[in-house]
């Protein structure tokens, strides 16, 4: 009797397990914006940026199409703070523009128009 109470035990305790990290995968979300990125560098400066971002799980640059994806905590950040996150980087984030200020500070082949 006392086996049986403690395997129901450790059953019930695998299902709660279980249901918590379904649950807990639900809580994130992931977002492709476009960017004005443009080489490695443009890469590497944005991933690194969106690693402090609070709530942002991960995130990676495709260089050839600039689109940018980040996967992020729903309870923690939302689209629009990331894409402000971006901006404040010195790129553009879909329609928002690049903060002026950042962009400038930009190597000059990460500027806008900087790759001919």
């Amino acid at each position: 009797m006392k086996n049986t109470i403690i395997l129901l035990c450790i059953a019930v305790f695998g299902l709660t397990a279980q249901q918590t990290q379904a649950q807990e995968a639900k809580k994130t979300a992931e977002i492709v914006v476009q960017t004005s990125a443009q080489c490695d560098m443009c890469k590497e400066r944005l991933e690194k940026a969106m690693a402090y971002e609070k709530g942002v799980v991960s995130s990676k640059l495709d260089v050839e199409s600039a689109k940018f994806t980040i996967v992020y905590k729903v309870d923690k950040t939302t689209p629009e703070k990331i894409r402000q996150a971006i901006s404040k980087t010195g790129y553009d984030a879909d329609d928002i523009q690049a903060d002026k200020k950042a962009h400038d500070n930009l190597p000059h082949c990460c500027q806008k128009g900087g790759h001919k």
